[in-house]
């Protein structure tokens, strides 16, 4: 693929210098009642043939990775890649082409190098994008045609009975609502994009988490610039988690379908709620679009709240000698409470919590309702100071003085098995430990490239310190040694102490190699859900592969031998677990002084 040639959108959808673009203000007409039919919740009309949908295009390949590396690129929405791959795989029949208007992203797609590291989504892009043989139980292999396809050329637009709008979604940096409303440009340029080629009658799908009122504003700017033209405009948001988006995918604890309530926004809900053909009809709820939008932020802002309460209760167990982890299972085991999303760490990170929980808050300031964002905003309030708490205890232990001293982290996406960086609580870390002047902070991780690292710290605390005080080395053990300080950063299974070594290694974990990279990749037989699939050959990349050798010698799935970290610390042996997820005893037995949040 030429690069330089790629046909290329005549409007940018992600997010520019130049953008100014706000999101919907206190006096937009988008902030009144929703004014829609109530949506119908009786049993679901029949299907008939022409409501079938043949082909879907997805707007937006997933965040930037190692081959998107411009810095306004860095945000895109993640969702769109591993969504269209789940659908086309239980679609076999539709075609789903995915479209970017960055060449590199839509390479990295096509290649054996995906830009989005997510459990499992390799081989199910295997299946759907290169074909493959599937068989179910006991039954002989039948060949299933490519039907997932990734292109930067918007005229795809034209062919789709489905456009999913999936692309950046970021808070806005400049203007009216900075640091709480969401920037709509990337919105606002693809629902342009698609006004410009899509065929009367296409259904618009929104993937992006977007500010209440969204779907009007789409349905607004199509009537403009195509009057008298139809089109219906959905809103389907994801409710998933990286590191497990494609089981969150397969095995949904609901699917959210808001639309206008009126014939034919049920119409084209019934046809969307269809391609769900894996999702138990009872987890299909129908609302109306404005109910869907906020489910959406609701739903994160609730999750993140867990967090920040649990972390907030982690400060009062280390002034006491509670320990969080009993507290938590304590109140956890309560029916009426549960007990997910109650582990105290550095806090929440990632594209959506801190975003989303800005965004409610710039809603609820719109709407006159001053308590209520004060309520929300203590939640990202509290998140922060976690980071910071965490830093002033590392910094304390070495009474103030971290000149001279070597500190390596483990870990710094935002959460295990992602290569995610987005809002990583390892940055404000870092940034408060290099205000100490250390020698050096040595960093590992097992997903997350260099540039990736560097772009997030350079842009907390510049580049000149950053190049000067921080190395990314590929190796765990080289990045320990001589330390006076680890600082596990994420709960990796890898990091953990007391795990039996095994050989047995899943699709998702690194290599030892890059020769056993390369062969693992040649061939296979995959199992998932039920379905066997007989994938077709990988081709090889070429010897000088830059995204190849970025793998080697990173560690493979074992989990790290933390007596020989151990050996080759500086006393005194200091490790500071900052997820919770270490035994403080076993590492004691090796001489390491161990502080963990919440004990």
């Amino acid at each position: 693929m030429d690069l330089a040639s790629s046909p290329r959108s005549s409007l940018e959808w992600s997010l520019d210098d130049s953008s100014t673009c706000p999101t919907t203000p206190a006096s937009s007409p988008l902030f009144r009642a929703a004014k829609v039919d109530d949506v119908s919740h009786s049993s679901p009309d029949a299907v008939f043939s022409d409501d079938r949908v043949k082909s879907i295009c997805v707007v937006g390949a997933g965040y930037v990775g190692r081959f998107g590396c411009i810095l306004q690129l860095r945000t895109t929405n993640s969702t769109g890649g591993p969504t269209a791959a789940i659908l086309a795989l239980y679609n076999p029949s539709v075609e789903v082409t995915v479209l970017d208007r960055d060449p590199r992203r839509i390479q990295g797609w096509k290649s054996s190098h995906l830009p989005v590291h997510e459990p499992s989504l390799y081989n199910v892009v295997r299946a759907t994008r290169d074909g493959s043989d599937m068989a179910n139980a006991n039954e002989a292999f039948s060949k299933r045609q490519p039907n997932l396809f990734f292109t930067c050329d918007s005229m795809t637009i034209a062919q789709a009975d489905m456009v999913f709008l999936a692309v950046n979604t970021p808070t806005k940096t400049f203007g009216l609502g900075a640091g709480r409303a969401t920037d709509m440009t990337a919105v606002d340029g693809a629902v342009q994009e698609i006004a410009l080629h899509a065929k009367p009658g296409a259904i618009i799908v929104e993937k992006s988490t977007v500010p209440c009122g969204t779907a009007e504003r789409v349905r607004q700017t199509l009537s403009t610039l195509r009057p008298g033209v139809p089109f219906e405009v959905l809103s389907n948001p994801e409710f998933l988690s990286e590191g497990s988006a494609i089981e969150n995918l397969v095995s949904p604890d609901r699917v959210l379908i808001g639309s206008s309530g009126t014939a034919s926004g049920r119409r084209a809900a019934r046809m969307l709620a269809h391609l769900y053909t894996w999702v138990p009809p009872a987890r299909i709820l129908q609302v109306n679009a404005w109910s869907s939008e906020l489910a959406k932020l609701v739903a994160n802002a609730m999750l993140a709240q867990r967090i920040s309460s649990i972390n907030s209760i982690s400060a009062i167990c280390e002034k006491t000698g509670a320990e969080v982890d009993q507290v938590a299972r304590a109140i956890g085991m309560d029916a009426r409470i549960g007990s997910q999303f109650l582990k105290a760490g550095v806090g929440f990170g990632g594209s959506c919590f801190r975003k989303d929980i800005a965004s409610l808050t710039y809603l609820a300031e719109s709407l006159g309702l001053e308590e209520v964002a004060h309520y929300w905003r203590q939640v990202n309030t509290m998140n922060e100071y976690q980071r910071v708490r965490f830093a002033r205890r590392v910094i304390q232990r070495f009474d103030g003085n971290l000149t001279g001293r070597k500190i390596a982290v483990l870990g710094f996406a935002f959460k295990k098995d992602t290569g995610d960086t987005r809002e990583s609580p390892v940055v404000d870390v870092i940034r408060l430990l290099l205000e100490e002047r250390p020698a050096e902070i040595a960093i590992f991780d097992l997903y997350c490239h260099e540039e990736d690292i560097l772009r997030e710290l350079e842009s907390a605390c510049g580049a000149e310190l950053v190049s000067t005080k921080v190395t990314i080395l590929s190796d765990p053990y080289l990045a320990c040694s001589q330390a006076h300080a680890v600082l596990v950063m994420t709960d990796c299974d890898q990091f953990k102490n007391g795990r039996k070594r095994t050989s047995s290694r899943s699709d998702s974990e690194t290599y030892e190699s890059l020769d056993e990279m390369v062969s693992a990749r040649k061939d296979a037989t995959w199992a998932f859900h039920g379905m066997t699939f007989r994938l077709a050959p990988q081709d090889v990349c070429a010897g000088d592969c830059a995204a190849c050798r970025s793998w080697s010698p990173r560690v493979a799935s074992e989990p790290l031998e933390w007596a020989r970290i151990a050996y080759h610390l500086q006393d005194p042996k200091w490790v500071f677990d900052g997820r919770g997820c270490l035994d403080g005893g076993e590492l004691e037995k090796l001489g390491v002084e161990v502080e963990a949040i919440g004990r």
